[in-house]
């Protein structure tokens, strides 16, 4: 059965609101999402042997994406600020796919889901890796931005359909995006 929402971000009125979220009681909450950065092969050649002017790419996009996560309610509006207890960025350069694989994970107490914080976490290190490689390929393009899964609240967990099939045969999804 579908579950019907209401509009929680509108008034009686009709104007946008923040939802309040005090009647509710903070549980565990947990969301990851992923994206990916296409681009040329010398670029990620030069990404992974650390030969970019700017430096250590995977260390300046993971360091920008946690701290995008932490500073998410001033960037998105309506957003609550969150207590985050973990937010975790990966990158893997995958020159096979011509891209570096983001993905992130965020966890906190709250009475309120973690989603935006993962995807905003993803989208500042794409951009950072873009700006870090701009100079030697202009074409980048960033993609494939998506919530794998959040856990927590009233809803429950939720996860994409790939991400289901993967966990029931026991390995990661091999999708890139």
């Amino acid at each position: 059965m579908k579950r019907r929402h209401r509009a929680t971000h509108l008034d009686g009125r009709g104007r946008l609101q923040m939802v309040d979220t005090s009647a509710k009681e903070p549980t565990l909450r947990r969301a990851r999402a992923r994206g990916a950065v296409q681009m040329s092969p010398q670029a990620l050649q030069q990404v992974q042997s650390g030969a970019l002017l700017k430096g250590d790419v995977v260390a300046a996009a993971r360091l920008a994406g946690i701290a995008a996560a932490k500073r998410t309610a001033s960037l998105i509006p309506l957003c609550h600020v969150l207590p985050l207890d973990h937010v975790g960025v990966e990158l893997s350069v995958e020159p096979r796919q011509g891209s570096i694989r983001i993905e992130a994970e965020v966890t906190c107490r709250a009475a309120t889901g973690a989603e935006m914080e993962a995807i905003v976490a993803v989208l500042v290190a794409a951009a950072t890796v873009y700006d870090m490689c701009k100079a030697v390929d202009r074409g980048i393009s960033i993609g494939g931005v998506e919530l794998l899964e959040k856990s927590g609240g009233r809803s429950g967990t939720w996860r994409r359909q790939e991400a289901r099939r993967s966990a029931r045969r026991g390995r990661v999804s091999r999708r890139r995006s």
